[in-house]
């Protein structure tokens, strides 16, 4: 399994159309073949800066998505709304506690 964190920064005035727009998207990124798992966050000192937090089953399964029609839609409509370029990591689970 891989974990994909991603982080944005948002202009203040385009906040809402990401959060409508992931709001409008999110059930199929996580209906998307090989996702099954995802989470939106919000850095508690910055509301501009937004995570999103995906479990995969592979790497092939996160190039399949980075590389399919979905991800491009949306990509098209959230590039223009950032204020900072985005960073991601794709790291492996160590160990969880409940």
């Amino acid at each position: 399994m891989l974990v994909r964190i991603v982080k944005m920064g948002f202009y203040k005035q385009n906040i809402e159309v990401f959060t409508e727009n992931f709001e409008a998207t999110k059930t199929k990124i996580r209906a998307f073949e090989g996702c099954s798992y995802l989470e939106l966050y919000r850095d508690k000192k910055d509301p501009s800066i937004y995570f999103t937090y995906s479990y995969w089953e592979s790497e092939e399964a996160l190039e399949n998505y980075r590389k399919s029609e979905l991800f491009n839609s949306i990509w098209r409509k959230i590039k223009p709304l950032f204020s900072i370029r985005p960073e991601a990591w794709s790291v492996d689970k160590i160990e969880t506690l409940n």
